[in-house]
């Protein structure tokens, strides 16, 4: 690449950081602002925005609540979107093509209609809204990303490692928890909280499966009717610092694991 083509690539690159970045910050010192309103200047700082999301048992609750359903609806993605891909791993067989292409399609369905489809089946069913309904619908459009995932560790797994556990004389359900689970566990992790963050954050199906109790994306909606406030910006802040710190962590153990095997 030319010394001109380095000198624009880097010039695009931090158009990008400041374009992504920028907002964020604003969000994030908006949530200092002595007001009950948004916007510049910020003539006096406070931290009673940040202080009170913490006191606010009502947004504490709805954390714990929107956790919850990202943890229960993440360990249902992980078992099926592994079990998926396990099967369309292994041997050929009749359909593999449909079974494919079905456990793609929540990922590509867009979200409204999705949670459209969901909300009319759950009726149809008896499932009432709530968590429950929330935690299925998260779960099912997670599952391919789980797949997609676990599949392209698979692929680099080494069919010798597979060969030797049988030769010592292990059975099919012996190599698995041997071999090959240990071999997934960083692609699973990293599957995991990418399930964790994709739930959490979710408005659309939590929106229409949810009933009186909202999750957090759909608490933050309520408030923003009423108009903006740096109230909703400390929230903002609080949820999007934990979920970067899950995002970090989930890098640095995949990274971790990836070395040790």
């Amino acid at each position: 690449m030319t010394r001109n083509g380095r000198v624009w690539l880097s010039v695009f690159f931090w158009a990008f950081v400041v374009y992504l970045f920028v907002p964020l910050l604003l969000m994030i010192l908006m949530g200092f602002k002595d007001s009950k309103f948004i916007g510049f200047p910020i003539r006096s700082w406070t931290l009673d925005w940040y202080l009170g999301v913490f006191d606010n048992g009502e947004v504490i609750a709805t954390f714990g609540y929107s956790l919850w359903i990202a943890v229960a609806s993440t360990l249902i993605s992980i078992l099926m979107g592994t079990w998926l891909a396990l099967l369309l791993s292994g041997r050929r067989f009749v359909g593999r093509f449909a079974v494919y292409a079905l456990t793609l399609l929540p990922a590509l369905v867009p979200g409204i209609i999705s949670a459209i489809a969901f909300r009319i089946y759950a009726r149809q069913i008896g499932i009432e809204p709530g968590m429950g309904a929330i935690i299925w619908a998260h779960a099912v459009h997670n599952v391919p990303f789980v797949a997609l995932v676990v599949m392209a560790r698979l692929s680099t797994l080494p069919k010798s490692l597979g060969e030797a556990a049988r030769d010592l004389g292990a059975d099919p359900l012996v190599t698995f928890m041997r071999v090959t689970l240990p071999y997934l566990k960083p692609a699973i992790i990293g599957a995991s909280i990418f399930c964790l963050l994709l739930s959490f954050d979710d408005f659309v199906r939590s929106f229409f499966l949810g009933s009186y109790e909202p999750t957090l994306p759909v608490l933050i909606f309520a408030k923003l009717r009423s108009g903006m406030s740096p109230e909703i910006n400390a929230i903002s802040t609080v949820a999007l610092i934990l979920t970067a710190v899950l995002g970090v962590w989930a890098e640095r153990s995949s990274r971790r694991m990836n070395r040790e095997n």
